[in-house]
């Protein structure tokens, strides 16, 4: 049985060339609450339908939005594959999906290895280039100014 691909507001298409053992699905789209379900479900069937599966790698650059179910289900699909013994890998995520995920306290859980590198510099090896710009950095939630 072929998973669905095309999901409300979300697209998930499995992409060729990935090594033997290694799924790449390609999200384009908004994985929220319209789409949760259907997308926990269809990648769920490519988790119990590819033989020898050993990672599975989502491909967030085409993901323009994140609610708090589509995280629901990113921790549903990742207690899955790990209970399949298959890795998780959440790749080309955007700095805002890393704010997120940090924001939510699961960016370790589910991106181990801190936030997202460009393709650029991740080949180099190196750090990712400071900002130029002047910004301003705000007092953490709760915290008290002055005296």
């Amino acid at each position: 049985m072929k998973p669905p691909t095309d999901l409300p507001h979300l697209r998930l298409t499995p992409a060729a060339g990935a090594a033997p053992g290694v799924l790449l699905l390609r999200l384009q789209g908004f994985l929220d609450h319209t789409g949760a379900e259907p997308f926990l479900d269809a990648a769920t069937q490519y988790l119990e339908h590819t033989a020898r599966l050993r990672e599975m790698h989502l491909d967030c650059a085409g993901l323009q939005g994140l609610d708090s179910m589509g995280l629901s289900v990113l921790l549903m699909l990742h207690r899955r594959t790990t209970a399949a013994h298959v890795t998780l890998r959440l790749e080309h995520r955007s700095p805002s999906l890393d704010r997120l995920l940090e924001l939510t306290g699961t960016l370790d859980h589910l991106a181990p290895g801190g936030p997202a590198r460009s393709t650029e510099t991740a080949e180099a090896g190196g750090p990712p280039e400071p900002s130029t710009t002047n910004t301003t950095r705000l007092p953490p939630p709760h915290a008290t100014t002055g005296p």
